[in-house]
């Protein structure tokens, strides 16, 4: 049998293969620096991109991460390393900005199929957070799962579930804790066989403490709570682990440090966007506009003000991601000068207001 399949090769990756004769489907299962492990038909070995591979990459996104499937050589057991030539398609990804660069962003893990928001029930919790993560889960193409860690320590179980589930329509929502096995068993029906997972969440929420039940071994380091109730970051290494029953998890660092370079707010503020479609004006910023359908909700108590304020947060970080300092300034003082056409506008009233008033130019 094909060991990729037990790493989510399926019938999908295996037609985008044939497209490339004379190469090999491997799947990445590690990284450190620019270094690879893969996953291939006949075993596990290390990989390095190709020098023509290198030259072609315009920037970090498109060099591989965990979860990429990919077409290599030297795979048979030769010495050296095997030789990595190209990227298939990714049907999901998740990204943050390249340290150093300027507007370029660098591929944290790919081709989940789910993705376990955690959160957790202590003095963690922190509705807006959770907001924060749904959507960046949504933009990246897989499926989010709520997932509620340390429920024993929570008085008002039924009452926080109903927030967050106000709070996230479309997601499903699971309670757990580390002293009740059912309830952490309620994330294997997520791991089929040849499906990937991946969980993102705070330091400390207990991601490590979920994988290692969801293995059957403690093969992840756990920590223990600070004292200001933060957690202490246990991962160092990416890494893709093929679990007893069959699913795959991607266990990466990097995934509790996503920004909010893209954002899909359509699904994580659907309520939001379903009332920003019967505003009267279709470029309606939900600020003082007249015949605002947001506006008019939040007075109604329709929708919630916290929600709306994050909302509006998670739109202008998202704006402003990637930019210098100098062209975050310049679109603050241009949204601060919007009513009468820009910055630009501004600086010529200004202008003429001082050759009005006699001040040298």
């Amino acid at each position: 049998m094909n060991r990729l399949i037990d790493f989510g090769a399926g019938e999908h990756w295996f037609a985008e293969a044939s497209l490339f004769p004379g190469f090999s489907l491997a799947r990445v299962i590690s990284q450190e620096k620019d270094r690879y492990k893969i996953a291939a038909e006949n075993g596990e070995r290390f990989a390095v991109v190709s020098g023509k591979f290198r030259y072609e990459a315009a920037d970090p996104s498109q060099y591989p991460a965990v979860g990429d499937f990919v077409m290599a050589d030297h795979i048979d057991g030769s010495s050296g390393d095997a030789v990595i030539h190209r990227i298939l398609p990714r049907k999901s990804v998740f990204e943050r900005m390249a340290a150093g660069g300027e507007h370029q962003t660098q591929v944290v893990a790919a081709n989940i199929d789910t993705v376990f928001v955690c959160m957790s029930l202590n003095n963690n919790y922190n509705l807006s957070r959770l907001e924060r993560y749904l959507s960046v889960a949504w933009n990246s193409g897989a499926a989010p799962v709520a997932v509620l860690t340390k429920a024993d320590l929570c008085p008002d179980l039924a009452g926080v579930t109903a927030e967050i589930s106000a709070a996230a329509p479309g997601t499903d929502i699971l309670a757990t804790s580390s002293f009740d096995k059912a309830s952490c068993d309620k994330l294997l029906s997520y791991l089929q066989p040849g499906r990937t997972v991946s969980f993102i969440g705070s330091s400390g929420v207990g991601k490590s403490t979920l994988i290692n039940r969801l293995i059957g071994e403690e093969r992840l380091p756990t920590s223990q709570i600070r004292k200001d109730d933060r957690g202490r970051h246990t991962t160092t290494r990416r890494e893709l682990l093929v679990l007893p029953g069959g699913g795959i998890v991607i266990d990466t660092p990097g995934m509790r440090e996503l920004g909010v370079e893209a954002v899909d707010l359509s699904q994580s503020f659907s309520d939001i966007d379903a009332l920003a479609s019967q505003c009267r004006f279709r470029d309606c910023t939900h600020t003082a506009e007249p015949g605002c359908a947001v506006l008019k909700a939040l007075e109604t108590g329709q929708l919630d003000a916290r929600r709306l304020e994050n909302y509006q947060k998670l739109k202008r970080e998202a704006k402003y991601n990637g930019l210098s300092f100098k062209q975050i300034e310049s679109e603050k003082l241009n949204a601060m000068f919007e009513q009468v056409g820009g910055m630009k506008k501004a600086r010529k009233f200004i202008r003429q207001n001082d050759k009005r008033k006699g001040k040298p130019q």
